[in-house]
């Protein structure tokens, strides 16, 4: 399966998207960040270096994002109050809380790497549940680029190298995994948020709609594994479950249960490839009900059964 180079928002697709090398669009910066006037983007693995223009609106996306800084500097609006992410910074944060790359101030556009990595995949890589509490929250976490302890620019370079190769996916997800690792560790030893940059009218939570979409987000994470349904996930808002589920396909752009089974096909990917287990065994340990649940979501969302697709990846 060939990668799409997306110059604008990917469309709707069951199956899992590459790597795609493409540059965040827009040509003029906004001011103020509305429900009506945010655009959501598909999640995808999408990884991007270079200079970007400001965006023409804000959008979201369900998936972690990274921002390495290396020359310049990235102003984001975030809640409507400017952002600014500085040289030999990096920014990562839930790609859910509407954001907007604007103008910086005096004209410096940055240099910077980008990825995005879609938050299903994220979940499958049992992050401490600080850190991932930490990243599900509204505000970028903020670390020095030299927290990941490699060259960042030949790191990009041979994942931009890799992009759309079946084969080499793995390994660049491997890649992001042990990345984002190793700059939580910088984070919790020196914690940086981006609320210690704002001032203290814009360091608040975030509005109560994203609140209770964080909250099943948290609750996905930590029982996606588990035979929870979306009512249990809906609960877990203390909502109403008609009003829960609107409320999360506005925001992240699917459905709950949608989301359940992205989450549990990621971590069958994860397991088919990582571990020798049967498919009856990843079945369970991926949170479906049953064998033939199983085959059945993950042909239709990978394109391949659970065994072609181990021996295209092992």
């Amino acid at each position: 399966m060939s990668a799409d180079v997306h110059t604008a928002p990917p469309s709707s697709s069951p199956r899992p998207r590459r790597i795609a090398a493409r540059a965040p669009s827009g040509t003029r910066a906004a001011i103020q960040v509305t429900d009506e006037s945010v655009e959501t983007q598909d999640a995808a693995l999408w990884v991007y270096r270079g200079v970007a223009a400001p965006m023409t609106r804000p959008h979201r996306h369900d998936d972690l994002e990274l921002n390495f800084v290396l020359r310049g500097r990235l102003d984001y609006l975030f809640g409507g109050t400017r952002l600014s992410v500085e040289a030999g910074e990096v920014a990562m944060f839930w790609g859910a809380t509407a954001h907007l790359l604007v103008e910086p101030e005096g004209g410096h556009r940055s240099d910077s790497c980008w990825v995005h990595i879609p938050l299903t995949t994220v979940f499958g890589w049992r992050l401490p549940a600080g850190d991932l509490n930490d990243l599900l929250s509204n505000r970028p976490i903020i670390v020095p680029v030299r927290a990941a302890a490699r060259d960042i620019e030949e790191m990009f370079a041979s994942w931009a190298d890799d992009a759309g190769r079946e084969s080499t996916e793995t390994v660049t997800l491997l890649e992001a995994h042990a990345l984002v690792r190793r700059l939580m560790t910088s984070h919790r030893a020196a914690p940086t948020v981006a609320n210690e940059r704002l001032p203290p009218s814009a360091a608040v939570c975030a509005p109560h709609s994203m609140d209770r979409v964080m909250q099943m987000a948290r609750y996905i994470a930590a029982h996606f594994r588990d035979p929870v349904g979306p009512a249990d996930v809906t609960d877990a808002a203390h909502l109403n479950s008609n009003y829960a589920m609107s409320l999360f396909r506005n925001t992240i752009g699917t459905t709950v249960g949608d989301y359940l089974t992205r989450c549990r096909v990621a971590e069958a990917r994860r397991l088919l490839i990582t571990t020798t287990m049967g498919a009856s065994g990843i079945a369970h340990a991926s949170g479906f009900g049953s064998q033939s649940s199983f085959y059945a979501h993950f042909s239709r969302m990978c394109g391949v059964s659970p065994a072609e697709y181990r021996s295209l990846h092992r």
